[in-house]
């Protein structure tokens, strides 16, 4: 007999089913070519071919002849079909030592490792030469009851719905929380302002003056060094820091163990600074009984929170629609199927009914009216109308006789048909479908890699920055103080150069760092 070999082309700028009869059509009449089978949504096509009349550069030249892209694949183990059964029965290392010499002497099994802890065999097979059916049946003779690890069909993996509740939730406390300390920030400002509008104008009575300074509630201290504003600040912040943070600092911590700085960490970073540094400072405060109240940054982490929180929680309904229209496409896909065997003019002989992922390439499957195609095929016998709005967007019914091709999914309407399987398992329109989505859903934007792959040198240049103007403030402290006391505002002449130096480069570091932790960058 001819050697007959097997390649796979890549073929790109198929745009519907007339494009795969054309390229079959065609290649069939070529010499040396056995048979060929195109898959529209995967864009390959399988060819067996005679190597001694033609070989696979010159398949993908023909392919390209009829105005198709056209490259062969290299790695031809994408033809092989995987297997993973569930082995009951097995006492010993002896049975599984048995069943894997049985199935590797057997013809068209490559590979098959069976774990004896797990009683699960997995199996790696030529489609061409044996099918799932025929494995299951060897292991069944020798005594063993065997049966398909049933695949989570709903698209659990893909449901987006926890994460949103975890998000909403995220947000919804920073909000609450947020919504006053921005409230108090404003109603300091706007007073600072008319204090100072008051200072400039000595003009003013002592009495409205005193008002002025009474209605600075806020700055009324009730322990030295403690006012109400800054202790209303801190237990607004405090929730914040807990509840809308906790997501955050676990990413951010696992971040660290591998050793990247992702957006979580700068956001835990400037959060978590600006919430120790305003404790200490309230607390060092407090332990000078000091006149002026400090300059606290609790009104960062409440507003960065509620931004990022609300991106994420966006971010995640966004997936979680496309999840349910994915989860839809699954259910299109039928559980099972009947397959018929068939004698001389194919009188139907037998028929039984198997999961769908029993099916094996060459199976003739019998589909009756009302029935859905369980995988892709070409009609062998009868004429019907098929409803494939829901793979192809047709809304009319089309008709279907003997050598036409049938969708995997789409609905059998009016007659009985016989097909022969060509596409079984991964390989129909459906799950291909399914597999572009998937991997559309979890492959990050270009964008986003490239923001990520950013803030991995940002994170660390921040911190560089904050820890360079720490030591420039210092220095320039030393060297010349009258700088630092220009621009420290509420200084107190209590206190000794040094200190004061000292606290001046904390305060703009950590300035430095809160501002620009939520670089717009990564929030966008």
């Amino acid at each position: 007999s001819k050697t007959i070999s097997k390649c796979y082309v890549q073929v790109t700028g198929m745009t519907c089913a007339s494009c795969v009869a054309n390229i079959e059509r065609n290649l069939r009449r070529e010499d040396g070519i056995h048979s060929i089978l195109v898959a529209l949504m995967a864009g390959k096509a399988e060819v067996r071919y005679n190597p001694a009349v033609i070989h696979p550069a010159a398949i993908a030249e023909l392919i390209r002849e009829l105005g198709f892209g056209a490259t062969v694949m290299e790695n031809c183990g994408e033809g092989d079909g995987i297997l993973e059964l569930v082995v009951r029965g097995m006492t010993c290392a002896s049975c599984v030592h048995k069943i894997e010499s049985t199935l590797m002497k057997t013809n068209g099994v490559l590979y098959c490792s069976v774990a004896l802890a797990t009683n699960k065999a997995h199996i790696k097979y030529d489609p061409e030469a044996i099918g799932p059916r025929d494995v299951i049946q060897v292991i069944k003779d020798l005594g063993f009851t065997t049966s398909l690890v049933k695949k989570d069909r709903s698209a659990s993996h893909l449901d987006h719905k926890q994460e949103i509740r975890q998000w909403k939730r995220s947000f919804v406390v920073s909000l609450v929380f947020c919504i006053p300390v921005m409230g108090l920030m404003i109603y300091m400002m706007v007073m600072d302002s008319q204090l100072a509008d008051a200072h400039a104008h000595h003009n003013m009575s002592s009495e409205e003056m005193d008002a002025l300074h009474s209605s600075m509630v806020l700055e009324y201290q009730l322990l030295p060094g403690l006012s109400v504003m800054n202790l209303l600040s801190f237990l607004l912040c405090v929730p914040v820091q807990v509840c809308g943070g906790w997501h955050f600092y676990i990413q951010a911590s696992r971040a660290l163990r591998h050793g990247t700085a992702n957006m979580d960490v700068l956001v835990v970073l400037a959060t978590s600074i600006a919430f120790l540094y305003s404790c200490i400072i309230l607390l060092v405060a407090m332990a000078e009984r000091a006149k002026v109240n400090p300059v606290t940054f609790f009104d960062t982490p409440p507003m960065l929170f509620v931004f990022i929180s609300l991106g994420r929680w966006l971010e995640h309904v966004a997936k979680g629609k496309t999840s349910e229209a994915l989860a839809r496409l699954i259910s299109l896909q039928a559980t099972e199927a009947t397959i018929v065997t068939l004698g001389p003019d194919n009188v139907l002989l037998s028929e039984e009914q198997v999961d769908v992922e029993l099916v094996q390439r060459g199976d003739i499957v019998k589909v009756v009216p009302g029935g859905k195609f369980p995988v892709d095929g070409r009609v062998i016998e009868g004429h019907s109308m098929v409803d494939e709005s829901l793979i192809t967007g047709e809304a009319m019914p089309v008709t279907k006789k003997p050598g036409s091709t049938v969708i995997a999914g789409s609905i059998n309407q009016n007659g009985s048909l016989l097909i022969s399987a060509t596409h079984v398992g991964a390989d129909t329109t459906l799950s291909q479908i399914v597999k572009l989505v998937e991997e559309a859903q979890t492959s990050k934007a270009p964008i986003q890699q490239f923001a990520d792959k950013l803030s991995g040198y940002f994170v660390p240049f921040i911190v560089a920055v904050s820890v360079v103007t720490l030591v420039a403030w210092i220095i320039i402290g030393f060297v010349d103080f009258e700088i630092v006391e220009k621009y420290f505002l509420g200084y107190n002449k209590s206190l000794s150069a040094a200190e004061v130096i000292i606290r001046f480069a904390f305060q703009a570091s950590i300035t430095v760092l809160c501002i620009a932790c939520p670089c717009s960058l990564g929030l966008a």
